[in-house]
């Protein structure tokens, strides 16, 4: 058996501090919740994320759409 053959079980998800390029673990857990998905992500697979949001992500598709969502202007036009 090999990491492609584990199937994920969450465990307690994680606290993380996301920095430029690394992130430091602050309470220990098996994975983080992306912020556009709400999928878990495995902290051996956790590749993006934003330092200024302390967001973490599951693909560069959900960055993009977060990126996206972020740049929309709002329904009241501020």
């Amino acid at each position: 058996m090999n990491k492609l053959d584990r199937a994920f079980v969450p465990s307690p998800e994680a606290e993380v501090r996301y920095f430029h390029s690394e992130f430091k673990i602050v309470r220990n857990g098996s994975h983080v919740r992306c912020a556009v998905t709400g999928e878990p992500i495995p902290l051996d697979d956790l590749k993006y994320w934003n330092v200024e949001r302390q967001e973490a992500y599951a693909s560069t598709d959900a960055v993009l759409k977060q990126l996206r969502r972020l740049k929309a202007p709002s329904v009241y036009g501020q």
